[in-house]
């Protein structure tokens, strides 16, 4: 089962991920939301739609943006609908 981890910590775990463009999104409820905190960066991906981001706090630690989200994808993308995905050192271990 697919697992984000950070800093010692298991961010995410769930057998009901979805990959796209070798990226693991996790679904919303595998989320373990103490380490999450929204952040202000917005992106814009030209087939998925806007992407919003997470800072992950482990440990009084900040790895700042390295979660993001499509709250209303495009079409295309709208099996990872709220799934979350990591970058910035966030190691997805299968």
């Amino acid at each position: 089962m697919p697992k984000a981890v950070w800093n010692g910590e298991v961010l995410a775990e769930s057998d009901r991920c979805e990959v796209v463009e070798d990226t693991c999104y996790f679904p919303p409820e595998a989320l373990n939301r103490q380490f999450f905190q929204r952040s202000h960066t917005k992106s814009h991906c030209p087939w998925k739609g806007d992407a919003y981001y997470y800072d992950i706090t482990v440990r009084g630690e900040t790895n700042r943006d390295a979660a993001w989200y499509y709250p209303d994808p495009k079409e295309e993308a709208s099996r990872i609908r709220g799934y979350v995905a990591f970058w910035h050192g966030v190691e997805i271990e299968y």
